[in-house]
């Protein structure tokens, strides 16, 4: 069965792109890192890539292939979920609108200290932000997810953030290519 993103092209066409014209337009993809849209785009890229589920395994396959150190850079990049950042609306617009679409701009006073317990709680354990793909769940899953991987091991938790960031880009494209096609 065809993914959802199937017939869907990104514009500017991403394998028509300069490296400069390329991180321009999708350099934003990866919070704050956009070495890893310049690391795709210098594997080649052909018009499969213009499709955001090609170009989304081949910006992820970069961040798989990573050091850890440079994956754990790309972990930290991300904000808090419900945070300080997103109250002082300082986070990016890509951000802001999937915190928002998962009620994390709803949450009670009791809630928002949830949030704020476990991203310390998280933080000291593993060193990074908790970092989960938020479309399609609310603040109900999204606290119980939090909860049950403070459990994991660091490792396995590095792993979960990568495979989570991954599911975010994808579906940043994915809605990028959406729009466009409006």
């Amino acid at each position: 069965m065809p993914s959802p993103a199937a017939d869907l092209c990104l514009q500017p066409c991403p394998s028509e792109l300069s490296l400069d014209a390329f991180i321009e337009h999708y350099g934003d993809i990866y919070e704050h890192s956009p070495w890893v849209a310049q690391a795709a785009w210098e594997t080649g890229l052909t018009s499969t890539h213009d499709h955001p589920d090609a170009l989304a395994d081949a910006m992820g396959l970069q961040l798989q292939q990573a050091s850890s150190e440079k994956q754990i850079r790309v972990i930290q990049a991300h904000p808090d979920l419900a945070g300080k950042a997103a109250m002082a609306g300082r986070l990016t617009q890509d951000s802001t609108s999937e915190q928002a679409g998962a009620g994390l701009d709803q949450c009670t006073p009791e809630e928002f200290a949830r949030f704020e317990q476990l991203n310390a709680d998280y933080k000291e354990r593993f060193g990074f932000p908790f970092v989960i793909a938020v479309k399609g769940l609310d603040r109900f899953a999204i606290l119980e997810a939090f909860a049950k991987r403070l459990e994991n091991d660091a490792m396995t938790e590095r792993k979960t953030a990568i495979e989570q960031i991954i599911r975010i880009a994808r579906l940043r494209l994915r809605a990028r290519a959406a729009e466009q096609q409006q």
